[in-house]
């Protein structure tokens, strides 16, 4: 008991009180009954997030760590015992905490601004999560790993308000809408060409929301004035023609247009859903050039609700888009720095709840960065990330912290140096890779 009250002092130093409360609140909330354990809840739920803030770190090592004497295998039954709705509690009470503080980061015109983008996971080679997740197409029957979609929600802060865990083959657009349950009226939301239909659109509008959407690909876009548009001419004539009429020219490639609610509903929306979308919608295009450098689009067209030019020029809108990508940085953060590209576990439970202390500590780590850059009088985005996740390791929440440079207008390729091992794909079974080694049959 001596060795477990010890582990417990050295890995509270390094997490806020609230862990602690938040804990004991589901507890008491949930009637949660059990027998008393060293490794009780509370307790396990502190290891598992100093696991997890040490790049989720082999629990023999952990053991080291937070001074544990108990063995790996007592520890990972813990864990099992540990209810996925506590967890998920916690990350969820702690989210709540941090967007009161990073509320007033990054408003743009008064709205506060969202990010959302799909990412994926990979994680053990087991029949339950094939079954769940399931692997990329192309692969052979194992020869591949199980992967998770995950879409998330950042705030302009970069902090994670929700995330969505989804199979690999599921479609993003049926769940955009629920990250709209994050969102306060006024809000903007900035997504790629996924989320751009006339049913999220007319979604976020019945909520009084606003939107920046990328335009899909397979859409008419034309900035003629006066134009015709699909259903002014006959059947036979509507190929290549807009199918939203236009309104208002509000300057070069910049105009008002009406879209006309589709005939047929989306397969992820309900016939009820269709029925209470408006029957049309006034939406701005405009198309501008992407003169950053190392930028893959020379012309990028958007689609939005915000139709006054005057408050909201164009000029403005185009970068508020191309900021989107600061998303990959988090994800970059969360899956290299952090180390959540491959996952241990090997069930779907045990998978949710190592993305949800994963997607705890790293809000974390972002609110001692906050913290850092009103405190060093720095751009948020200028804070190191790895250096505030080592302060935290350590129990530090209030240092200074490495400030990077400003490299504007750099430029790499996309090319590594470094050669990888000169190994052959696994394109057969791991058993049908062994019978041929024992007969010595191996194909090249």
């Amino acid at each position: 008991m001596n060795s477990i009250t010890r582990a417990m002092g050295q890995v509270k130093d390094q997490l806020p009180r609230l862990i602690e409360h938040h804990v004991l609140d589901f507890l008491a909330s949930s009637q949660w009954r059990g027998r008393v354990r060293e490794l009780d809840p509370l307790t396990t739920v502190l290891l598992f997030i100093c696991q997890i803030m040490h790049r989720n770190t082999a629990i023999n090592h952990l053991r080291h760590v937070a001074a544990m004497t108990c063995s790996a295998a007592a520890f990972c039954k813990a864990r099992q015992r540990l209810p996925l709705a506590l967890l998920e509690h916690i990350s969820k009470a702690v989210t709540r905490d941090v967007a009161c503080a990073s509320d007033e980061v990054g408003r743009w015109r008064g709205h506060r601004v969202w990010k959302a983008d799909m990412t994926g996971c990979s994680m053990p080679d087991t029949p339950a999560l094939q079954a769940h997740f399931g692997q990329p197409t192309g692969q052979q029957p194992g020869c591949g790993f199980p992967v998770a979609s995950l879409l998330i929600l950042c705030n302009a802060a970069g902090f994670i308000m929700q995330t969505l865990v989804m199979p690999l083959q599921s479609g993003e657009a049926g769940y955009i809408p629920q990250l709209h349950k994050s969102l306060k009226r006024n809000d903007l939301l900035i997504y790629d060409r996924a989320g751009c239909s006339y049913a999220q659109l007319a979604l976020g509008h019945l909520r009084s929301l606003h939107a920046i959407f990328r335009m899909h690909q397979k859409q008419i876009v034309s900035f003629r004035s006066g134009r015709k548009h699909a259903g002014e001419v006959g059947k036979n004539k509507r190929k290549g023609l807009p199918r939203t009429k236009w309104l208002k020219r509000l300057g070069r490639c910049d105009q008002l247009v009406c879209y006309f609610k589709p005939i047929e509903k989306p397969r992820w929306m309900s016939q009820q859903q269709h029925d209470t979308l408006p029957a049309s919608l006034v939406l701005r295009e405009l198309r501008y050039a992407a003169k950053r450098r190392g930028f893959r689009s020379r012309s990028i067209t958007l689609l939005t609700t915000l139709l006054d030019p005057q408050s909201y020029p164009a000029e403005e809108l185009a970068e508020q888009y191309l900021s989107r990508w600061e998303i990959e940085t988090n994800f970059r953060h969360l899956k290299q720095t952090m180390n959540m590209d491959v996952l241990k576990c090997k069930t779907v439970d045990g998978v949710k709840k190592e993305l949800a202390v994963f997607i705890l500590v790293y809000n974390l780590v972002r609110l001692v960065m906050l913290r850092a850059s009103r405190r060093q009088d720095v751009p948020l985005d200028r804070i190191s990330f790895i250096d505030a996740l080592r302060w935290l390791c350590d129990g530090a929440f209030d240092r200074d912290l490495i400030v990077n440079p400003k490299r504007t207008g750099r430029v790499e390729p996309r090319v590594v140096k470094r050669r990888m091992k000169e190994y052959r794909w696994m394109k057969q079974p791991r058993s049908e890779l062994r019978e041929q080694l024992m007969g010595k049959t191996v194909r090249d």
